[in-house]
């Protein structure tokens, strides 16, 4: 059997081992840390953002981010419907209601006129607006951000970017995990840069942020003695991964032209085939494509669908996977409220992600391609 390509893995730069050798050689094991501190700082500079906490995922800093914005049980907080489903847990997490809202078109995410309508919609069946609204940039694909932040602040909801795909894109020269009111990444295995595990909040509000590493460190108030005024979470990174993720950040902008590349290969290469598209890019938005995705139209490919691509991939070794299904269409989530017309359930069922690692060498895009071409 040909060795395996799989989707997204790791990639080491050359520094990584170097700072995780520097917290063994001073026995910064434990969490925070020298590392910690310069991580948050890389990541605050990278993205324009003045204040930064790391933490153990990208969960944890936007169910932070909902505890930050005061959400508790009985409110509704509005979330994008096709995206993994940590974008929607956390609401759970503070006995809120997630309320979902599809997609568009022009980038997969979050459309803007469904939003307003759900908002108005809400604001009549329960006499409130939503608590918060969770935006998402789906495989690294900017949002309609502005259109979204305007529908926000006429209603007077907060905002919170969910960028745990998107470090390295840009929307409109702004860096992708600066755009909300908080904002979140995440370091998790397959991402465009990993700490093994690992997370963060960024947001201007240095209160916010002081707030959330208090919150983190499980609320210990400021005693002798351990004492607690506030329930609080594990949720710090460690100086250990922290370590890893400054090594990381130096090879960040080499793994966005790779990712980028490997769409442009597959694009060129693939593009000719009868009923496929890819995911697009708006203008004024940059992509770090983390994740190339495509859709295939069974109707135009003389029958071929997603999963015959996925499974002819699979005969030969290679990772490919759907795209997320919409959190409406998870039985966790079937009560749920949604407002959509069907754009993310279409998505769904025509979508596919395939090896888009910045690590895949040429002869893997090669194997990938004729595997595909195969079917046609």
């Amino acid at each position: 059997m040909n060795p395996k390509i799989w989707l997204s893995s790791p990639h080491m730069g050359t520094l990584e081992q170097q700072y995780v050798e520097e917290a063994f050689a001073t026995n910064w094991i434990a969490p925070l840390g020298p590392h910690v501190d310069g991580f948050e700082q890389d990541l605050a500079s990278y993205t324009g953002m003045p204040h930064a906490a790391a933490l153990s995922s990208g969960t944890s800093a936007l169910h932070l981010a909902l505890i930050l914005l005061g959400v508790e049980r009985g409110d509704e907080v509005l979330c994008q419907s096709m995206t993994f489903s940590a974008s929607a847990n956390p609401i759970v997490y503070q006995g809120a209601t997630p309320v979902f809202v599809d997609s568009e078109a022009e980038t997969w995410n979050l459309n803007p006129e469904l939003l307003e309508e759900a908002i108005r919609d809400r604001l009549a069946k329960v006499g409130r607006v939503p608590a918060a609204v969770i935006g998402v940039h789906l495989y690294g694909m900017p949002a309609q951000w502005e259109r979204i932040r305007k529908v926000c602040q006429r209603h007077g909801i907060p905002l919170i970017e969910d960028a745990a795909e998107a470090l390295g894109s840009t929307y409109r020269g702004q860096a992708c995990g600066s755009l909300g009111d908080l904002n979140i990444l995440s370091f998790n295995g397959n991402k465009i840069i990993t700490t093994s595990g690992g997370g963060a909040l960024l947001s201007s509000s240095a209160e916010w942020i002081q707030k959330a590493r208090f919150l983190a460190t499980q609320a210990r108030d400021s005693a002798p003695h351990y004492q607690h005024s506030s329930i609080g979470y594990n949720y710090r990174m460690s100086n250990v991964l922290a370590g890893i993720g400054r090594g990381q950040m130096q090879v960040l902008n080499d793994r966005v032209q790779a990712r980028r590349r490997n769409f442009e290969y597959y694009q060129a290469n693939l593009g000719d085939l009868p009923g496929i598209a890819w995911q697009p890019e708006a203008e004024g938005s940059f992509s770090n494509r983390w994740l190339t995705c495509l859709t295939l139209d069974p109707t135009v490919s003389g029958g071929l669908t997603r999963e015959d691509l996925r499974m002819e991939l699979e005969k030969d070794n290679i990772e490919s996977r759907p795209l997320w299904k919409p959190m409406h269409l998870q039985p966790v989530f079937v009560d749920a409220p949604f407002y959509g017309d069907g754009t993310s359930q279409k998505l769904f069922e025509q979508g596919l992600c395939l090896p888009s690692g910045s690590n895949l060498t040429q002869e893997d895009l090669d194997r990938v391609i004729q595997r595909i071409r195969s079917l046609f």
